[in-house]
């Protein structure tokens, strides 16, 4: 059965996105945002020509299943997924935003990216190999590629409008967004971590890595005791997840992502500059796949359709 067309655009009618991102498109309501995950994906900083078939809906769901088992930890943005409860601009795009959309409280993003680790991979194998430490964090000698940290550690990094975020210590962090911010949101990123590393374990799945973004509510009061979680959590764009009876540290793990994109594009020696290639069908097919396994194997649940 031939897939289904990517979402690589979206409008509301006549109207086009506010604020475009790598993935997501932003249609802004005032105190509301409809946020819509494409399919777009992206590699080496750039966004392909060609999309994932549903990979919007499965960052989108998986979101959804990891706000609602955090909802006791901390607060979300989310105010609906189902577009019959969207501004009436929306409803004629229903069946485009239905599994791929979410209706959120407006917050002012932390500029900040607040990330947890809890093995030595990406960035961080690369800064440990020249230093020893990893965004200031000093590690055992000898630890190899995507060995297990001796416990999680915090590694904020500052938001990028295009390329790679760049790592800054908890001091710089600090001084953006202020100690009692930094405080809330460092607690609040090894906690989250911790409970999604719990639960993927019990599904044999390792949780290397994963960024969360937090907002802060309008509102009086301190800044800290408004900070909310936002954006997307836990999925397969924003954390490294590796299947845990493959795991052999020393090298490169297998991951439930870009993983065959990444393949594929070095294989072609694509010198990662304009112009973008596009992929083929059989590339396209197994990243499709490891997206819906991610997501069935943690929420346990078949795609929305």
């Amino acid at each position: 059965m031939p897939l289904a067309d990517p979402v690589l655009h979206t409008r509301l009618g006549s109207r086009q996105p506010d604020r475009t991102g790598k993935v997501r498109d932003i249609y802004d309501f005032g105190d509301r945002l409809l946020i819509v995950a494409t399919d777009r994906i992206s590699a080496f900083d750039y966004i392909l020509g060609t999309g994932i078939p549903d990979k919007g809906k499965v960052l989108t769901q998986i979101s959804r299943f990891w706000f609602d088992r955090l909802r006791a930890v901390v607060p979300n943005h989310i105010v609906s997924m189902d577009p019959n409860e969207y501004p009436a601009e929306a409803q004629p795009a229903a069946a485009m935003l239905r599994g791929r959309s979410m209706l959120v409280t407006t917050t002012e993003p932390l500029p900040i990216e607040c990330v947890a680790r809890g093995y030595l991979s990406g960035s961080g194998w690369k800064d440990y190999q020249s230093t020893g430490a990893v965004c200031g964090h000093q590690l055992p000698k000898g630890l190899r590629e995507s060995d297990r940290l001796p416990q999680p550690i915090f590694t904020p990094a500052t938001k990028a409008p295009s390329g790679h975020d760049i790592n800054i210590s908890e001091a710089e962090a600090a001084t953006i967004v202020g100690q009692g911010v930094f405080d809330k949101v460092k607690a609040l990123t090894l906690r989250i971590y911790a409970e999604g590393v719990g639960y993927a374990e019990t599904l044999g799945i390792i949780i290397a890595d994963t960024k969360f973004e937090f907002g802060i509510l309008p509102g009086a009061g301190r800044p800290e005791d408004r900070v909310i979680l936002i954006d997307e959590v836990l999925t397969p764009d924003s954390s490294r997840f590796w299947p845990r009876d493959g795991y052999a540290p020393g090298g490169a793990q297998p991951s439930f992502d870009k993983q065959f994109v990444r393949d594929y594009l070095e294989s072609i020696r694509w010198n990662k500059q304009p112009p973008v290639p596009s992929l083929p069908a059989h590339v396209v097919e197994k990243t499709r796949e490891k997206y819906i396994e991610a997501f069935r194997r943690l929420t346990g649940k078949e795609l929305e359709s």
